[in-house]
């Protein structure tokens, strides 16, 4: 029955905290967005890719989209088509290059596109290349032209949470059962605020995962810190245990052996050192830090990802 007074209250909480979050008017602005440069882009040569890295990381930037350390589902990408290549009748004569490059906002991991935006540049130099790059340079990430395009991303992307989210949310729960809890917490809170139904009822789905998880955390880091301790009952054995015990959330089912093995250690360490010991236990959480803490635990799965994700965008420049 506590646990089901405390998930009702956190998820009450959460509500209230993401209201009190959010951007009035502009709700899609906080939609994120990875950048993506595919190896199916052709005649390209290396040393633009660099350079177009940077031009869709300022765009999304500059559009209120930029995205986490790591990868994310929805991408902001590009292709590139060489329209013409000519000789200019100067001395000495140089190479001139018009490309057009094409915009794409979609689902990199389902491969399904969602928006596309096109752009002619042109540009000039003493070779192909410096010439492809000069053009290159000349694509602005502040082009006004981008914001119906960027705005049918986004709105794209919110149906996506509006139609997924009972399944988000059943996939977590799957993952739950296999003890998978890190995987299910980022999931779940992966789901950006802007899709306001959607994140309330994964924070609410979140809640019991955060539980078994931090329960599962309690057992090990106890185990752990009563073996250094039982082992070596010295002033670093002490410390060692402590810097453990010290990570334990309070709500964790085994926190009442936590407080009984810190009271010992700690008066342990008053018979041997005369002193009191440094180490203090967390203290219960208020909802806020609740939240943060299902986040960090996301973030943390995530950052533990490969960095780099060939995602899939077949088709979408055919």
């Amino acid at each position: 029955m506590k646990s089901i007074f405390l998930s009702i209250l956190i998820a009450i909480g959460f509500s209230g905290y993401a209201q009190g979050t959010a951007v009035k008017g502009d709700d899609a602005a906080k939609i994120t967005l990875a950048t993506y440069v595919s190896e199916q882009i052709e005649e390209m040569p290396e040393a633009a890719r660099s350079i177009l890295t940077n031009k869709l990381n300022q765009i999304v930037t500059q559009n209120g989209m930029g995205g986490s350390e790591f990868n994310e589902r929805f991408i902001l990408t590009a292709n590139i088509n060489v329209l013409t290549k000519d000789i200019t009748p100067t001395a000495p004569p140089m190479h001139a290059y018009t490309l057009d490059i094409t915009l794409y906002i979609g689902d990199g991991f389902e491969g399904t596109k969602f928006a596309s935006h096109s752009i002619t540049v042109k540009g000039v130099g003493e070779n192909q290349t410096k010439a492809y790059l000069s053009a290159l340079k000349n694509l602005k990430s502040n082009d006004p032209n981008y914001q119906s395009f960027i705005q049918t991303g986004k709105t794209k992307i919110i149906q996506y949470y509006k139609s997924k989210c009972d399944f988000i949310i059943k996939d977590a729960q799957r993952l739950a059962a296999q003890n998978n809890f890190e995987e299910a917490i980022y999931n779940l809170t992966s789901v950006p605020d802007a899709c306001q139904d959607c994140y309330n009822k994964c924070m609410v789905a979140v809640a019991p995962i955060y539980k078994k998880q931090i329960d599962r955390d309690c057992k090990v880091k106890l185990n752990e810190a009563n073996n250094l301790w039982t082992a070596n009952q010295n002033i670093d054995a002490a410390n060692q245990a402590g810097e453990i015990l010290s990570t334990i959330d309070p709500s964790a089912a085994c926190f009442g052996e936590v407080k009984a093995l810190s009271g010992k250690i700690a008066s342990r360490v008053k018979e041997l050192d005369k002193r009191e010991w440094n180490y203090v236990l967390k203290e219960q959480a208020q909802v806020s830090e609740t939240i943060r803490a299902y986040r960090d635990i996301g973030v943390a799965y995530g950052k533990g990802q490969p960095k780099t994700v060939n995602y899939n965008v077949s088709g979408w420049w055919y």
